[in-house]
């Protein structure tokens, strides 16, 4: 809505701009929206502005420069600070003017916003040229000049500047300024600072009584100028260079012009006046249609509300018919809850005693394999004790074999009787130990049913191969089961070979875990 507002107000429909804008504040007011109501008072401020009712948008300014300061910061406060003291400039009065373009320019200074203190350095260079204090214009648009370097306010500031040195009299600077600047100002919208140069130029050659030039630059100035105001300035400019020209008659012309511009300033203002009359005539008409429509939705909503209340008292009454039903079958519904929550824990019942069977399965099936496993650690007690006593004979036939070789070298020698007994003996104990080394037996008592799946799956193996594959069941090293056959560990690995290439396995093949797997 603020934006439909300033786009009327920039095509100059104003009574639309004034309707939708107040029309708006008064929404942004009743739900305290303040960012809003800031806006579109100070743009309701702009319309009365621009329609020449000073009075009006003081009153509209000063109003949204309260909100600023209580509710907004501090960049919407020196907006509309600048914006006031712009309306004090143009009613002709430069010391309030002054005040308000100074306390925007400190609020500036204060929130670090160089590019608005420039601008408002500007203004306060301007006012400051009206008042004739011209070393504070200077002083103010030399700090302007700075700050709006690479703003779009810098050719401002060098109007502005040139307008100062033609007032200190410093006539060639300024024409030299002017001369940069005149190419730069060729489109519309800086076709104020465009006239403002060309009116300085003016004023240059006058004091240096080049009538001629003053002539021509005026003339220009008064083609490029847009503002009905400004052409006061420039006619009664004229009139003081027709009279320096001793043109009587044409100066005498130029001031009556002045005063035929000056009555038609005061008819623009007095008809902008009765036409603001008529605008404010209509926004009142308009907030008496909102009143009234306002009490109308308020009826409406009072009839609104009965209706509710109507519409809740025979829920009421259809809830007490319902509530009588729903006593009636409440027996009926406790009697089948009962029955289902019997129904339930009977089936609850019988869930804890399959549970129940189920868990004694798993203990079962626990025990089981706790029995397997004292199994299983059993026979592997029983291969150690075995493969440690088949260690115990192979050494001590080793043994006997080593002494009875020994006995027997000396017994060629020297053929003693003694020592042949001794032989003897030791050959009936290497018997005994041999009878004692039955080691098929004592294995296929502890690992029952082991030999006999081994050579059903192999039929090919011999007994030699079946003793070797039951060391190597039995978790022996190679170095283990080379002593126990007596041979090198050599042999024993070239055994393991052949007898795994007789199984047909691969060569890769772990023979320990094949053989467990059986």
């Amino acid at each position: 809505m603020i934006i439909e507002g300033v786009e009327a107000m920039n095509k100059k429909d104003f009574a639309k701009s004034l309707q939708i804008l107040t029309k708006t504040r008064k929404i942004a007011h009743d739900n305290k929206w303040y960012r809003e109501e800031f806006l579109a008072t100070n743009n309701i401020g702009a319309n009365y502005y621009m329609r020449l009712d000073y009075g009006e948008a003081l009153n509209n300014y000063l109003d949204a420069y309260k909100i600023a300061v209580v509710h907004l910061d501090e960049k919407s406060e020196m907006t509309v600070l600048n914006n006031i003291a712009i309306l004090y400039s143009r009613d002709k009065k430069q010391d309030k003017a002054k005040e308000y373009f100074s306390k925007a320019y400190e609020l500036a200074g204060k929130v670090n916003n160089n590019v608005s203190k420039g601008l408002y350095a500007i203004n306060l260079a301007i006012v400051s040229n009206e008042k004739k204090d011209y070393t504070t214009a200077k002083k103010y648009i030399d700090e302007a000049l700075k700050l709006t370097e690479n703003s779009p306010y810098a050719l401002l500031a060098k109007a502005t500047l040139v307008e100062t040195l033609v007032n200190l009299k410093r006539f060639d600077e300024a024409e030299k300024i002017s001369a940069e600047l005149l190419p730069k100002l060729t489109d519309v919208e800086y076709s104020e600072h465009k006239t403002s140069i060309l009116y300085n130029l003016s004023t240059i050659f006058e004091q240096k009584n080049d009538l001629p030039k003053a002539f021509y630059y005026l003339g220009l100035a008064e083609k490029s100028n847009l503002s009905y105001d400004f052409k006061e300035n420039i006619f009664e400019k004229f009139s003081q260079l027709y009279k320096k020209a001793n043109n009587i008659d044409r100066a005498v012309s130029y001031k009556d012009s002045v005063m035929i511009i000056k009555d038609s300033v005061n008819k623009i203002k007095n008809g902008q006046l009765f036409e603001n009359s008529k605008i404010k005539f209509e926004l009142q008409n308009s907030q008496k249609d909102l009143a009234e429509s306002q009490e109308k939705l308020t009826t409406e909503r009072s009839f609104f509300i009965k209706g509710i209340l109507l519409a809740i008292f025979l829920i009421i009454i259809i809830f007490w018919a319902l509530r009588n039903s729903i006593v009636k079958n409440k027996q009926q519904k406790i009697i089948e809850q009962s029955n289902a929550e019997i129904t339930k824990l009977e089936l609850e019942k019988e869930k804890k005693n399959k549970e129940i069977l189920e868990n004694q399965l798993k203990e079962k099936e626990v025990l089981a394999l706790l029995e397997e496993e004292k199994y299983k650690n059993e026979i592997e007690a029983k291969n150690r004790k075995l493969t440690t006593k088949a260690l115990q004979l192979s050494t001590k036939i080793e043994l006997i074999d080593d002494l009875i070789t020994s006995l027997s070298r000396e017994t060629d020698d020297f053929e003693k009787p003694d020592i042949s007994n001794t032989i003897k003996q030791l050959k009936i104990l290497q018997r005994q130990s041999r009878e004692e080394e039955s080691f098929f037996v004592h294995f296929e008592d502890v690992n029952q049913g082991f030999i006999s799946k081994l050579k059903m799956l192999h039929a090919d193996l011999n007994s030699n191969d079946i003793r070797f594959l039951s060391y190597v069941y039995m978790n022996l090293s190679m170095k283990e089961i080379s002593s126990l056959l007596n041979i090198t560990t050599e042999a024993c690995r070239k055994r393991k070979e052949r007898i795994i290439k007789k199984m047909e396995q691969d060569d890769n093949v772990d023979l320990y875990n094949y053989l467990t797997g059986i």
